[in-house]
């Protein structure tokens, strides 16, 4: 970068506070509104917790959701769509096979008055790739060669492979939202309060005070040029819950008026009969599931009695022995339905491989199967099987779930499970350090597209972190990414979700759908709770 655009910078720094004034006192906005507040302040609860406010430094829904308040982003999802736009942009394109250029709006400002250039863009994609966080999305920049920044407004992303389909939904994901060079460091994650404090924000809004996984109080950026407009509402409190029944409590005594991720299946079963109340459902993408830690399961590489034939015999008699239409109906009942595939039901390439692998070859547990695969690799019965979960980030239907799943093995006689939770910030830490042999995740997609249930999942330098590694698959998922055909990209997933069902890195159990209960005067909530799976605040309004 030339010392000719680093000073055009600080210039443009000087005078960012003049054009923000500006652009209020116009009332001009993206989408040509006025930003008159009309909508009052909504109160949002949800048991979902934060990790970290740096996107370098989280993958999580919890997180993500937040940061998808305040960050902006190149592309972005309109509401009611699944597909990308420019979003403080003013176009986004393949200029080469190789290349895709992005032209930013001019004149962007954070809300502490620092010039949003392209300065910054290369800044947010170069610390990604730098700090590479267990914890973080960096594995989604894959095929992310470097990032320039030609000029002020404009910056050029090389990629490795050329003709990559997926590339402009990754500038919409985790792994997308922009920093503010001055306010982060670039190459360890910045804390909390460091961001808040700087006022590093230029979403639909900024954060005015934090008090974590406790409340969130965001305000209005008036400077905001994004996609979606000024928000329809003045503000939004969210309030952080540790027990899904005070959620509830306060949701339909009307103390909340927003409840998001997540309440219990009965709950929400019974709020629907409540007036006082409305239960609206979205498209379904989430995903839950078992890990298996390649290297501390039993009989893992790093064990003493270390045995690949008997590590997969032992998940494959998991995978026999696990009754997924038990699972949905008595924990669940019915807000889930059982998943086979790696890819859910509804997207392109979905497929059920693991219906016809495992089980009695339609859905149902063979416990005869499980039995004969154990010693036929000669494994000793029976199997001693740590497994863990979590319940106040995938909601408090976890502890019956997990309970139901170690009373179906230890029942069939082969396994002898130790069952145990932790809360989900230390979680996210211990899963990455090979702490737990078997764990529950569940996966909230990024962007629309059966590549957001492979790429992070089973390339081998991939967000899970659990040792997995198959250099054909890893290949097959870099092919699929850069398939123009749709016909020929949709086999290649099918042959992806066959290679890793017959190796069980990860064992599918449920999908579930987006709900979210509202009081009676919030309206908007349905323009968000679409298939782009992102829930934005701005959409709301009370009254």
């Amino acid at each position: 970068m030339t010392s000719a655009f680093t000073n055009g910078k600080r210039a443009l720094a000087a005078t960012a506070g003049l054009a923000a004034a500006a652009l209020v006192l116009a009332g001009c906005s993206a989408g040509g509104s006025t930003t008159t507040n009309t909508g009052g302040t909504i109160i949002l609860g949800t048991t979902d917790k934060v990790t970290t406010l740096d996107p370098a430094g989280s993958y999580d829904a919890g997180s993500f959701n937040v940061q998808l308040q305040v960050f902006p982003f190149l592309m972005n999802t309109p509401y009611g769509s699944s597909d990308v736009e420019p979003d403080i942009a003013t176009k986004a394109e393949f200029t080469s096979p190789t290349e895709y250029t992005v032209t930013l709006k001019p004149d962007l400002t954070w809300a502490n008055g620092n010039a949003l250039t392209s300065s910054d863009v290369k800044f947010s994609f170069d610390r990604q790739l730098a700090i590479a966080a267990d914890n973080g999305p960096s594995s989604l920049l894959y095929n992310l060669e470097s990032t320039e920044a030609v000029d002020d407004t404009t910056v050029v992303f090389t990629l490795k492979a050329a003709n990559d389909q997926i590339f402009p939904q990754i500038l919409s994901s985790p792994a997308g939202p922009i920093v503010d060079e001055e306010s982060f460091s670039a190459t360890a994650l910045t804390a909390d309060d460091d961001i808040v404090a700087a006022k590093a924000f230029a979403g639909q809004y900024e954060i005015a005070s934090y008090d974590f996984n406790n409340i969130i109080s965001y305000k209005k950026f008036e400077g905001y040029q994004g996609l979606w407009g000024p928000a329809k509402n003045d503000g939004v409190n969210v309030k952080y819950f540790t027990d899904s029944s005070n959620l509830k409590l306060e949701v339909q005594e009307g103390s909340v008026d927003v409840a998001l991720r997540s309440l219990s299946a009965t709950d929400i079963d019974d709020l629907r009969g409540n007036d006082n109340v409305s239960v609206l459902d979205g498209p379904g993408g989430e995903i839950r599931y078992i890990t298996f830690n390649f290297n501390t399961q039993p009989y893992g590489a790093t064990t003493p009695d270390a045995d690949p034939v008997k590590a997969l015999a032992v998940r494959q008699a998991v995978a026999d022995i696990v009754d997924r239409d038990e699972i949905a109906d008595q924990v669940y009942k019915g807000t889930y339905t059982p998943l086979y595939s790696y890819v859910p039901n509804g997207l392109t390439g979905a497929n059920e491989s693991l219906k016809g692998l495992y089980g009695d070859g339609s859905g149902a547990p063979d416990l005869d199967k499980a039995k004969a695969t154990l010693e036929a690799a000669g494994v000793s019965l029976p199997v001693d099987f740590s497994l863990q979960y979590n319940t106040d980030h995938y909601g408090p239907g976890s502890s019956d779930e997990y309970a139901l799943i170690k009373d179906q093995l230890d029942s069939s006689g082969l396994f002898n499970v130790s069952l145990q939770s932790t809360e989900y910030v230390q979680y996210v830490k211990d899963r990455t350090s090979d702490v737990y042999p078997a764990y529950q995740l569940g996966w909230f997609p990024d962007y629309t597209d059966a590549d957001n249930y492979l790429t992070p999942f089973f390339l081998t330098k991939n967000f899970i972190k659990n040792h997995y590694s198959d250099q054909e698959v890893n290949d097959l998922i870099l092919k699929q990414a850069v398939t123009v055909d749709p016909a020929e990209r949709t086999a290649l997933i099918g042959e992806i979700q066959d290679k890793v069902a017959a190796q069980l890195s990860t064992l599918p159990l449920l999908q579930g759908s987006q709900v979210a209960v509202t009081g009676t005067d919030i309206t908007g909530t349905k323009d968000t709770l679409d298939d782009s799976f992102k829930f934005r605040y701005g959409a709301l309004s009370k009254g």
